[in-house]
């Protein structure tokens, strides 16, 4: 497995370039990425269609910087500066793990503060050459895909949140154990989470600058199951832990041409060091799985990609509001359900039913998807008979 970016550039190509990325984090950010284009086509394809339109945003120009912009401008400088100069200073420490270096308290107060001081002057210099003698309110027409940049940024910070507190709820008992701990903790977030919060922050936003939840679903579909796939892709690369159950049974014949990896994987070099002791390995993250289990991580990726493909691909044909969102809704829901059955999950149970949080989810996708399907022909059905 490749902790690190700098783990698959050696495999690859056999040279060690000290890159400190986390290989997971890496295609988290790529989550948020590679969607923005397709939100952002999806966007001025249904501009074009009609079925949203261009709004005008009034903006307040003239004003000079106001202290909640030179506080919030001196303390991301601050937050830079304290940090940054610490990272070269102390660039092993750094190096061996950036995500620990970076939450960590060790940082340079002297580079802190001057650069604090430095971005609270660029942000009132800037200001002051932009100031009227008369502030003014100016009305600007904006497409929607204008949004996408604003909607990245923010859909990556709620989801951020959303991710860590589904989390929490799902492994309550290691909250009650040690909250603080779990809570501050760089591991523990859930992919569930973060599409829920991101997607309630997205209609929001959008809802909010007159567009129709019902074509904001529409949109947003494809982009979050590509997400999801790019998200899952991170997930196996790392060896992050979202790994199936112990598979101890025989490749089938007529799975002959399916590499062994793919049918039972011990996840060699994994980021979470599970396992038992590599031989003769050297270094940070040295461990193996015992026995082989379900690379779930990797068939969620590979399915949720193909079903990307089918989405994008059948885009155009699907043109009833709300019909590819239903889709998307059952396609999800039923991947996760399925794959629940073969992956290692905490269990909640009620009235003797043993389930898991992300099967709860999934069951209320695919009902809400049927639900939404059955509503639509309802609706085209009485709407032909009147």
């Amino acid at each position: 497995m490749f902790p690190t970016l700098s783990n698959i550039f050696e495999y690859l190509f056999n040279v060690r370039i000290p890159i400190p990325v986390q290989t997971f984090g890496f295609f988290v950010a790529l989550a948020f990425v590679l969607p923005y284009f397709v939100f952002r086509a999806e966007f001025k394809r249904k501009e074009a269609d009609g079925r949203i339109h261009p709004y005008i945003e009034k903006e307040l120009t003239g004003m000079p910087a106001s202290w909640l912009e030179l506080l919030v401008n001196g303390l991301l400088g601050f937050v830079f500066g304290y940090k940054v100069v610490a990272a070269v200073l102390h660039h092993q420490m750094f190096l061996n793990d950036p995500v620990k270096f970076l939450f960590s308290a060790q940082g340079n107060w002297p580079a802190g503060i001057l650069s604090g001081a430095a971005f609270v002057y660029w942000i009132y210099t800037d200001r002051k050459k932009q100031q009227l003698p008369e502030p003014k309110i100016i009305a600007k027409l904006l497409h929607p895909y204008e949004l996408t940049g604003y909607l990245v940024f923010a859909l990556g910070f709620v989801g951020f949140i959303g991710a860590k507190l589904f989390d929490v709820v799902e492994h309550h008992e290691a909250l009650v154990a040690d909250p603080v701990e779990m809570i501050l903790s760089r591991d523990g977030f859930n992919f569930y989470g973060g599409l829920v919060f991101g997607a309630l922050t997205y209609l929001y936003i959008c809802q909010k600058k007159g567009m129709k939840l019902i074509h904001l679903a529409d949109i947003g579909s494809p982009g979050m199951m590509l997400a999801y796939a790019v998200g899952r892709i991170g997930c196996h690369l790392s060896g992050d832990g979202d790994w199936g159950i112990i598979n101890s049974s025989i490749k089938p014949g007529w799975l002959g041409w399916l590499p062994d990896w793919m049918w039972s994987f011990r996840f060699p070099h994994n980021a979470i060091d599970a396992g038992v002791p590599i031989d003769s390995c050297i270094g940070e993250h040295c461990m193996i799985l015992a026995r082989g289990v379900y690379p779930t991580s990797f068939y969620e990726a590979a399915v949720c990609l193909i079903l990307f493909g089918l989405m994008w691909a059948f885009r155009r044909q699907i043109t009833i509001p709300g019909l590819m969102f239903y889709l998307y809704l059952i396609l999800n829901g039923i991947e996760r359900y399925l794959i629940e059955q073969i992956r290692i999950t905490d269990k909640h149970y009620f009235l003797a039913m043993a389930f898991t949080q992300a099967e709860l989810i999934a069951v209320l996708f695919i009902t809400g998807g049927i639900t939404g399907i059955i509503y639509i022909l309802t609706t085209r059905k009485n709407h032909r008979v009147n």
